[in-house]
């Protein structure tokens, strides 16, 4: 008897727990559903605003205005929403690009890339540690969700570096802030004239500079779908290089250990299992499928249309799960840092992307 009472005494904690992240997806969705409507309103639509962004804005008003409206138990389903779903409809835009359309923009893609996360890795851990007395973890994790793919590699060198969950809430908060300042300010610098890009630079510059994923391909979709298939593909080569640099920081992690071990004795940490991205892995697999033609093209256009809709979720959902104290627990010094970095994304983001186009276009 016992034991059947304490089973089912378990059980119930889990059932809601499900029934909860179930009611939270739901939420979203309905959320998106507005939001979808909402974005094509022809005042909306007519300023070139995508659902995207009508996604992030209305969930940040209402998690920051609203918060205490939703049950504690949907929170699961938010946060699937933000992490799970977006990197499932990462993976599936890949539907909308292939092989030959990649070849186009290639080298310049990838030169692009290379430059601008070496240098923002390099700039970010100099300006942290040097100008802004920030620890070396605090420094690297912002220069790193700055440098290649925001919220997801700063966990990701997390669980690298082992640092603590106070230094990751830092990175995330200045991720948050500029990341999110780029996806607006970026399409209103070119409409308004002052961006001389073409469709490709605005493909490597929005791609190559703009911290997440899901912030490219929200500011992209606001300029043309030919933009948001470059910079979404100059983006993923840039998530694609979090592999190699987690393997190069992870020895670094490992030598540091081992010598100061050496020197004062003390126990070494081994550095933890490196995160893969698997939805770059899950986005080439869909280019793939996309250029081999594989599905027919009214399977095709209606996952796309989905895949959007997928989207529109994730961002609804990193809206709502957006606050305001996550910018102020950033600290002064971790946010001049993201600063820093931002205004070299911007001014060494248009060199870069100007000599790339010059030199390999």
């Amino acid at each position: 008897m016992s034991t059947l009472s304490t089973q089912s005494v378990r059980s119930v904690p889990a059932s809601s727990s499900t029934r909860g992240q179930i009611n939270g997806i739901l939420f979203v969705a309905l959320f998106a559903a507005a939001v979808t409507r909402i974005a094509a309103i022809p005042s909306i639509a007519g300023l070139g605003i995508s659902p995207l962004i009508v996604g992030i804005v209305g969930g940040m008003l209402y998690g920051n205005a609203l918060k205490d409206g939703m049950p504690d138990s949907w929170a699961a389903g938010v946060n699937f929403s933000a992490r799970k779903l977006l990197r499932i409809a990462v993976a599936f835009f890949g539907l909308r690009v292939s092989i030959q359309e990649i070849a186009q923009v290639g080298l310049p893609g990838l030169a692009e890339s290379l430059l601008i996360v070496v240098s923002t890795l390099a700039i970010g851990t100099w300006a942290g540690m040097k100008l802004m007395k920030l620890d070396r973890d605090s420094a690297l994790l912002t220069a790193a969700g700055t440098a290649i793919c925001g919220a997801a590699a700063v966990l990701a060198f997390e669980s690298t570096l082992q640092s603590k969950p106070h230094k990751s809430a830092m990175a995330v908060g200045s991720v948050v802030l500029f990341g999110t300042l780029s996806m607006f300010l970026y399409p209103a610098l070119l409409r308004a004239g002052i961006l001389h890009l073409d469709t490709t630079g605005v493909g490597l510059f929005f791609g190559g500079t703009i911290h997440e994923v899901a912030q490219v391909v929200g500011a992209a979709s606001n300029v043309s779908p030919e933009a948001t298939h470059i910079a979404t593909i100059v983006k993923m080569t840039r998530v694609m290089l979090l592999v190699p640099v987690l393997l190069v920081v992870g020895m670094w992690v490992s030598r540091s250990a081992r010598a100061a071990k050496g020197q004062h004795g003390e126990a070494g940490h081994a550095p933890r299992k490196l995160a893969v991205p698997w939805f770059a892995l899950g986005f080439l697999g869909c280019v793939a499928v996309n250029s081999l033609h594989i599905l027919p093209e009214a399977a095709t256009s209606t996952l796309n249309m989905l895949d959007t809709f997928a989207l529109t979720m994730a961002m609804t959902a990193l809206g709502i799960e957006t606050r305001l104290s996550q910018i102020r627990e950033a600290g002064p010094r971790a946010l001049t840092t993201g600063l820093i970095l931002y205004v070299w994304l911007f001014a060494g983001g248009l060199g870069i992307t100007w000599l790339v186009q010059h030199l390999l276009g």
